[in-house]
């Protein structure tokens, strides 16, 4: 229903929840504006006094005072001292018309453009495939979050904070905070067997951000790119919103087959590998291996990309020294990251280049985003100096140790011989085998249904499966739901035939 007022039509409030938001006078702008704008209230069209329409509308004068001197600031209203106030005209200037003879024929009429563009079309169509960030029992890529030590934590935030001031709130270099790349390289010189100087580390928020700026940074659209099949989806992606060409190399007991992929394509300009733990499957890149892809690498000028994810967790020996630590050429590039160690919002990972990128990664990050929060990094240099990082890493492996062998006990019990376990001595997770002529995608729905994230191996390959299988990540269930969680899994098996 609509007020006539002073020779303008006002339509009836109509209070939906954005319409009922903010203060009064903001409503009736709004009503006023929308009627301006949908054409219910004409240019020219002369509105009432604000003291009748406040009587109208039932609010105070200074309300529907307050609403025209707004829209008399935007432009939607003329007022004048005496006469009143009076709808602007708002509409868009028509362009001219042509004269007759100089208007084109006919044409049949555009296709509307894309929303997105083609890049842009990738980079959606990828996170389609991204892995679930499910709370669901054994879902992947979680750390448990329960022993962190909080406490310490914040008490080096606090402290940091305040000896700092205002130091960490300018700019930082934009490949990191120094004294953090001086402890990762120093870490990393100890535990990984990674020969670098601090000034080739640069931090990032993500190693899936490092493969991303490294990509860019050494691949020209078309290059051909080697991937571990099956492997990262999340590596898979940034190759391709890179215009990389992806050459699928199978994976075995010993890693990636490098002979393979020299046979598919010997001229490629990267290789991105996990030759610590291999993702999914759990295999280490064995010597012979590792050897033959650095001399690959160094045959064709190629670069190795080194995502070394989580193998700080490892449960039997020590840990494997990296491929980098190997590299007398110059070709990898190493990638960590504290986000699977510590908490996934820390969003702190490094990168360590050969000395011939070190300028161009730099460069390329005062390009892209800078670098992460220096108070951040800050702190997570002193949780590394004064011994809390070290301490952390020993208490989570035998937190994720004993997750393990209960795991393994309790697949051994429940669903042995049905199902084989792949490697598991390494990391957050395990492949679980099924029987052959299993589909793994409908056994992963089903698993779903029943509360576990089980993602089916079958979604990590770009061609057809070898094998169906389960991923199977341990790191956020307690010792005492492991089991429980097995025996949904039998009873899905069950279920499915």
């Amino acid at each position: 229903m609509s007020k006539r007022a002073g020779g303008a039509l006002l339509p009836a409030f109509e209070e939906g929840p954005e319409a009922a938001e903010g203060p009064l006078y903001l409503r009736v702008y709004r009503r006023v504006r929308g009627a301006i704008l949908d054409g219910s209230l004409a240019p020219g069209a002369r509105l009432p006094s604000t003291r009748t329409l406040a009587g109208e509308l039932g609010v105070s004068r200074n309300t529907v005072e307050l609403a025209f001197a707004q829209l008399d600031t935007e432009g939607f209203l003329l007022r004048r001292v005496g006469a009143g106030s009076f709808v602007a005209d708002v509409r868009p200037a028509r362009p001219e018309p042509r004269p007759a003879r100089q208007t084109p024929a006919a044409t049949p009429a555009r296709a509307a453009s894309p929303v997105l563009s083609a890049r842009g079309r990738m980079l959606a169509g990828a996170a389609e495939g991204a892995e679930s960030v499910a709370t669901q029992a054994f879902a992947p890529c979680l750390p448990e979050l329960s022993v962190f030590p909080h406490a310490a934590w914040h008490r080096l935030l606090a402290r940091r904070s305040r000896r700092s001031g205002r130091a960490l709130l300018a700019e930082v270099d934009p490949a990191g905070y120094r004294p953090l790349r001086e402890a990762v390289a120093a870490h990393l010189g100890t535990s990984r067997g990674v020969r670098c100087d601090w000034r080739q580390v640069v931090v990032l928020g993500s190693t899936q951000q490092a493969l991303d700026l490294a990509a860019r940074l050494v691949l020209d659209p078309g290059d051909a790119a080697w991937i571990e099949e099956p492997g990262y989806m999340g590596a898979r992606a940034a190759l391709r919103n890179a215009g990389a060409r992806l050459v699928p190399v199978p994976v075995d007991d010993q890693g990636i087959d490098v002979a393979a992929g020299e046979r598919l394509e010997p001229a490629a300009r990267l290789a991105y590998v996990t030759p610590s733990h291999q993702y999914p499957l759990g295999a280490t890149l064995s010597l012979a291996r590792r050897l033959a892809l650095l001399g690959w690498a160094a045959r064709a000028g190629a670069w190795i990309f080194e995502d070394d994810y989580d193998s700080e967790l490892r449960y039997t020996g020590r840990p494997l020294a990296a491929v980098q630590g190997l590299d007398p050429a110059g070709r990898v590039i190493y990638a960590g990251t504290f986000n699977k160690a510590l908490f996934p919002s820390l969003r702190l990972a490094y990168v360590v280049v050969p000395d011939a990128l070190v300028d161009a990664f730099a460069s390329a990050r005062t390009q892209t985003d800078g670098c992460p929060p220096a108070l951040a990094q800050a702190v997570l240099a002193d949780f590394i100096a004064d011994g809390h990082f070290g301490a952390h890493l020993r208490r989570m492996r035998a937190v994720y140790a004993e997750r393990r062998m209960t795991l393994l006990d309790a697949v051994e019990m429940e669903v042995a011989p049905r199902v084989r376990l792949g490697p598991s001595d390494t990391g957050l997770h395990v492949a679980v085998w099924l029987p052959a002529g299993a589909d793994d995608r409908r056994v992963s729905r089903a698993a779903a249904a029943r509360g576990l994230s089980l993602p089916p191996l079958s979604q990590y390959h770009l061609q057809t499966p070898s094998a169906p299988g389960l991923l199977l990540s341990y790191a956020t269930v307690p010792a005492e739901a492991i089991s429980r969680g097995v025996r949904t899994l039998r009873e899905v098996l069950d279920g499915v035939g």
